[in-house]
């Protein structure tokens, strides 16, 4: 018999138990540590957890007291403890951690006075470059978890690897896992969403109904999507499950601390309260310091954030705060970027009436280089419009299994200061390039050589298909290898 896989979750709240009942039910050797003797007395005498009422753990599960028993010889520490102690933990934790571990972090949360999220905090302590740290975050209450009801969420991590062993050891029969390289906008997301749902959770408890909800859950994902996008997140993070997903949970349910707060002050009870009555750590509190400084540093529009930050902080009465909030200069829904779009749809229509030959080519066009420039100036002067399709972060990590330097809007917005390329589309799939040839009326389809006799196929829709060579003195790859020394 193989031996288990084994895990050591380091703290006992409801979400660290939750996920060790379901992987002791799937058969890995749970370890769970906390700093309380109380509570590790109370779990390992009734196999139950206050908090979680109804829901019986195996026994198999052990319980300690002793950092040390729990971080030795395990496949994956999981740090499950509140944001706050997360440093203090990953301090204790530290003699015991040996090289190339896997550490997985389900905590959410901002560091207030470092802006770090919490993988960079456990990172910055532990200060091993051999370790792997993995963000496990998604629309997941423990409340359901703990029940086996079904689930999915997100694994992510810088190194694909990782995060495909972590997705295995955590998918159960109830539980479906993918994974995203974006461990930055991954944990944005999951601490933004909490402040979003006390401000959801106020507009409830001063007896505003969906409309309003809705308006919120919406206009937060955009003040998300406006930081994150700052910061350098992937803009499809957060339309996913640890962004869209989490968001829309944590606003409409009952199991929702950070809701549940944001109704009790927005029924007339103060912060600290509202936490007392909840009863267990409400991280959009937690998380506003540093979500407001951020908005500052990065000087990004988040009216709602700002609007929370007053209210919980400063004093402010809710329904003033929603006065306010109505009472902004109006605007537009539709940022800037979208207008482009449009703005380039347009031009592309009055090519196909005008006889003009388009031309594609794709490519990751990471480190943008002459060997670049080169392609794409040869592939404009076969045609009259060039159109590129770049492809995603997610693209890229799952399908070509690439890293790249900078994420794909930083990658868009390059090419678009080619002077040969009038259109960035983006690549989410091997297959679509048939589609694409159809869609923007493409004339030539252009690849480097070293694709050689690979799209030929593409003839069958019509298109000329070009192979050209490329510039032998330089290549993306050397250039990593070159940074990598």
């Amino acid at each position: 018999m193989p031996d288990k896989q084994r895990i050591g979750i380091l703290g006992a709240g409801t979400w660290g138990m939750a996920l060790a009942r379901m992987l002791a039910n799937c058969d890995k050797e749970v370890t769970v540590w906390s700093a309380l003797p109380q509570e590790v007395e109370q779990l390992s005498t009734t196999h139950t957890h206050p908090k979680l009422p109804g829901v019986d753990f195996p026994e198999s599960i052990r319980y300690t007291t002793d950092i040390e028993e729990a971080c030795t010889n395990q496949n994956i520490i999981m740090f499950a403890v509140p944001s706050v102690f997360v440093r203090s933990t990953a301090e204790k934790a530290k003699p015991y951690i040996k090289d190339n571990q896997i550490i997985v972090d389900v905590a959410k949360g901002i560091e207030a006075d470092t802006f770090m999220t919490l993988t960079e905090v456990i990172e910055d302590v532990l200060d091993n470059d051999t370790l792997h740290l993995v963000a496990l975050s998604g629309p997941t209450h423990a409340e359901e978890v703990a029940r086996g009801l079904p689930t999915a969420i997100v694994s992510a991590c810088k190194n694909l690897d990782a995060a495909k062993y972590v997705q295995k050891f955590f998918s159960s029969p109830f539980m479906r896992v993918y994974t995203n390289n974006d461990v930055k906008g991954i944990e944005i997301c999951g601490a933004l969403k909490n402040i979003i749902a006390l401000a959801a959770g106020i507009s409830g408890g001063l007896g505003y109904g969906d409309n309003a909800r809705a308006a919120l859950i919406t206009r937060g994902l955009a003040e998300m999507e406006r930081l994150g996008g700052r910061i350098g997140c992937t803009p499809h993070t957060f339309s996913g499950l640890t962004g869209m997903g989490d968001l829309i949970v944590t606003c409409t349910s009952e199991f929702s601390r950070n809701n549940q707060a944001g109704h009790l002050i927005g029924e007339g009870k103060t912060p600290a309260e509202a936490v007392k009555e909840v009863g267990m750590v409400v991280e959009g509190i937690n998380a506003l310091p540093a979500a407001v400084q951020l908005a500052e540093t990065y000087k990004v529009d988040m009216p709602i954030v700002m609007t929370v930050n007053k209210i919980v902080n400063e004093g402010l009465n809710p329904k003033d705060a929603v006065n306010a909030l109505l009472q902004r200069d109006l605007k537009s829904e539709t940022p800037l970027p979208s207008i482009n779009d449009v703005f380039e749809e347009s031009v592309l229509r009055k090519t196909r009436k005008s006889g003009m030959k388009r031309v594609i080519t794709y490519g990751t066009f990471d480190l943008l280089h002459y060997g670049h420039i080169n392609l794409l100036r040869r592939a404009k002067e076969l045609g009259d419009y060039l159109i590129v399709g770049l492809s995603t972060d997610e693209f890229n990590w799952n399908e070509k299994q690439k890293k790249c330097y900078f994420t794909y809007e930083q990658r868009k917005q390059l090419l678009e200061s080619v002077r040969y390329v009038d259109l960035v589309i983006p690549e989410c799939a091997w297959d679509q390039k048939r589609k694409d040839v159809h869609e923007y009326h493409v004339d030539t389809f252009v690849m480097g050589d070293d694709w050689k006799g690979q799209f030929d196929f593409l003839e069958e829709e019509g298109a000329e298909v070009v192979y050209l060579p490329r510039t032998p003195e330089i290549s993306t790859t050397r250039i990593k290898k070159d940074l990598n020394k």
